[in-house]
């Protein structure tokens, strides 16, 4: 079968592989859709991510035991074609959505069901067991999640939604709270979707005019702010009558939205960190303290699928908006890497046609 395989940085290639084998309390998923990442552009443009991906090809990952190449595609969405023995709730022709992140099942962390903070933590079209871009891939069958009517082309988006519905759950966010959503990137419009879904109201604060101008377009905010030419903690003030707001999502990975942020909290307030910050940064503590704010970190997600997807069958959520490219496997590298590494700011999601 086809396969497109990633043997480090910058070298993708479409290759004949064996097909999967099944296995028990597995099933065979034919895939359809595929989303691109900044996880993608990273293994592309500047190598391999340990210890999320295999170092190299003498040096596994410590949970899949594979080395490079590995099959690639982690956001992605199928039909099931074959159901392994034991496997129960899924049957051939059934569209599901895959659950690519596991652990090791037995550190604590994933004692704890925090698989997505195990140590060892492994992602399909990453870490090796296959991936999305591929004609079969195997998975376990609890990883399958069946989607009903949802188009699959919107089904690959999961994996994103499944970071923001994570952090929002995790937060605590419900009807009635006002939030503030820092970054129109793709976490922090589909977290935003999610927060508004709940029934909060959104704000959200952007630089970029384009993700600006979608924010508003999907509907996912009540107000979209310029903090470049708009005052921020004014219009907090504004729409919280003085308070501030409920909770804050970090959704960028920048150090300088964080004060902004800090700021706009109300007294207990809450700062759910989602964005993968590369750097340190300094957080004002004085204002913590007198505030008496909480903050944790939000990475990707645990047991999120079927929240996720509920949402989603319920009305609350539109994926459609949010694909704004298509592409064919054949032209993923010209197409989809080196086009979405340029154009950025131009896309929400990119999925690809296998």
């Amino acid at each position: 079968m086809k396969a497109l395989r990633y043997y480090g940085k910058g070298d993708v290639r479409m290759e004949d592989v064996p097909e999967p084998t099944i296995g028990p309390g597995r099933v065979l998923v034919k895939p359809a859709f595929t989303g691109l990442c900044g996880s993608d552009l990273h293994l592309y443009f500047h190598g391999p991510i340990p210890p999320n991906s295999p170092a190299s090809d003498t040096e596994p990952h410590p949970l899949t035991g594979e080395t490079l190449p590995v099959t690639l595609g982690h956001e992605f969405s199928g039909t099931i074609v074959e159901v392994g023995e034991g496997v129960t709730g899924l049957k051939p022709g059934d569209p599901v959505a895959i659950d690519p992140v596991s652990g090791c099942g037995e550190c604590t962390a994933c004692k704890a069901g925090r698989y997505n903070a195990c140590g060892k933590m492994a992602c399909l079209g990453i870490s090796g067991g296959g991936g999305g871009l591929s004609e079969l891939i195997s998975v376990p069958a609890e990883k399958a999640h069946p989607i009903g009517d949802i188009p699959l082309d919107q089904a690959a988006l999961f994996d994103p939604l499944c970071v923001g519905y994570h952090g929002v759950t995790k937060s605590g966010a419900k009807a009635g709270d006002v939030v503030l959503v820092g970054g129109a990137g793709p976490v922090g419009l589909l977290t935003a979707a999610v927060a508004k879904g709940v029934g909060a109201k959104v704000i959200i604060t952007e630089l970029a005019a384009n993700r600006r101008a979608f924010a508003e377009e999907a509907g996912v905010a009540d107000r979209v702010v310029d903090p470049g030419s708009e005052d921020l903690q004014a219009i907090v003030a504004e729409m919280t009558d003085g308070e501030g707001v409920d909770i804050a999502y970090e959704c960028v990975g920048v150090g300088a939205i964080v004060e902004p942020l800090i700021n706009a909290l109300k007294i207990g307030g809450h700062l759910e960190i989602l964005g993968v910050h590369t750097e340190p940064v300094p957080i004002d503590l004085v204002t913590m303290l007198f505030k008496e704010l909480t903050m944790a970190g939000s990475v990707g997600y645990a047991n999120a699928f079927p929240g996720a997807i509920k949402m989603v069958q319920d009305g609350k959520i539109d994926l459609g908006p949010f694909i704004t490219s298509r592409v064919k496997a054949d032209n993923f590298v010209t197409d989809g890497l080196e086009y979405l590494e340029k154009h950025k700011d131009d896309q929400i999601k990119m999925v690809v046609e296998f």
